[in-house]
């Protein structure tokens, strides 16, 4: 890991980097008045990166913000709203992208073709445009920089989280000072693969387009990749990364630069924040799960094996009843198709061992229980195969989850 120095931006969100403003409105897109519609823009053409959703029923906004990212084209703006996907919405979906991005460049005064879309919401519910371009009009006449915009920026992207979701960083880095902030959403529908979740990041750092797509997609796959709630896969899972180089240091052009590796580091800093704020967030959840598999051939066969036990539901709600019913934690790995050997095999409970060598160890309920009454619950996983770790996180399964999730479009 590079050297590095990074502070925490108290109440920052996406404007508190250079040069980016922001705002959030209520345009009728979801019930009771509440935010729904965000806007979030630069005063100059940043670089741009993304990773994606790999489910094959990929929202209209995914399809156009992927071929825009593979383009290297600058951005400029980002257009987010909820109460619908906007997948598998057929042409008309589509048309309302390019009519959104039309709507957004005029009164911008931007080139349409700099500006990325992002939808969450119901699928197959088509985007009701008499309310949108109303509220982008509003939003682009209520853009600002400060703190406040921000908050509302990231309230307005919520569905069923129950609180906005940001972080910033000031990063001191080898050639100057730069900030890197996000803003994220996402408490149900969440097994990102690449990445309902869609994040957003700004900085005024200055990182040429190939590099900065190299670092996001590095940082996902040891954040936002390693984390699930319900292992459900969103149709419009997005994260974007804008950067606009208005903190005026010196280029990030080589991957051989220190400062590279600086920034590299801050991005994955950053995003591992915001992705635990999601699993913190999870639908009805009640535990925050940290998955721990170490003695792994390779990083691929650790996070194969944390994913299945972050995906059990048995496991899950064994933790949301404060049972330390360690067979299923097991037997979650064996299902895993990982290739692991049951002999090898020991687990933990915090610092409890309760399997060595895939027989029980010394179990202590009266401990466990203790353990399992904690917010934060640590499992640990020697898999005895070699030296490589994965990290996953989730949380418990609840009666709430259930109870969100039957009643969702009602």
């Amino acid at each position: 890991m590079a050297y590095w120095v990074s502070k925490h931006i108290k109440e920052g969100g996406v404007t508190s980097p250079q040069g980016f403003k922001a705002s959030g409105v209520a345009c009728g897109l979801k019930p009771n008045e509440a935010l729904d519609l965000s806007l979030v823009t630069s005063d100059t053409l940043c670089a741009a990166a993304g990773v994606f959703t790999t489910n094959v029923f990929q929202a209209a906004p995914v399809a156009y913000d992927r071929a825009l990212i593979e383009s290297r084209r600058g951005v400029q703006a980002v257009v987010i709203n909820t109460g619908s996907a906007n997948a598998c919405t057929g042409n008309q979906g589509k048309a309302d992208v390019l009519t959104t991005v039309k709507a957004a460049g005029e009164l911008l005064g931007i080139d349409p073709e700099t500006v990325l879309v992002m939808s969450t919401g119901v699928i197959g519910k088509p985007l009701p445009m008499d309310k949108l371009i109303p509220g982008l009009r509003q939003a682009a006449q209520q853009l600002a920089a400060t703190d406040d915009a921000a908050l509302q920026a990231a309230r307005a992207i919520m569905t069923t989280d129950t609180h906005p979701k940001q972080a910033a960083l000031k990063v001191t880095g080898p050639t100057g000072d730069y900030t890197i902030a996000g803003m994220v959403k996402g408490a149900g529908m969440i097994e990102p693969h690449v990445a309902t979740m869609l994040c957003l990041i700004t900085t005024d750092a200055p990182v040429t387009q190939p590099l900065l797509q190299i670092a996001l997609a590095e940082a996902a796959g040891r954040t936002f990749n390693c984390i699930t709630i319900d292992g459900d896969m969103s149709t419009n899972d997005t994260v974007l990364v804008l950067a606009n180089g208005a903190s005026g240091i010196s280029p990030i052009d080589d991957p051989q630069q220190e400062a590279y590796d600086v920034f590299a580091d801050a991005l994955e800093t950053l995003m591992l924040e915001l992705a635990q704020a999601v699993v913190r967030d999870g639908e009805g959840a009640t535990r925050f799960i940290t998955i721990e598999v170490q003695g792994a051939r390779d990083r691929a066969q650790a996070h194969q094996v944390g994913k299945a036990v972050a995906n059990s539901k048995l496991v899950k709600t064994a933790i949301y009843g404060q049972d330390a019913n360690w067979g299923r934690i097991v037997c979650a790995a064996g299902y895993s198709q990982a290739g692991i050997a049951p002999e090898t095999v020991s687990v933990w409970l915090g610092d409890q061992q309760l399997v060595r060598e895939g027989a029980p160890y010394e179990i202590d309920e009266e401990r466990s229980s203790a353990l399992l009454a904690k917010t934060d619950i640590d499992i640990t996983i020697d898999l005895g195969q070699g030296e490589e770790r994965a990290t996953i996180w989730t949380c418990d399964l609840t009666h709430r989850y259930i109870d969100i999730n039957a009643h969702y479009r009602s």
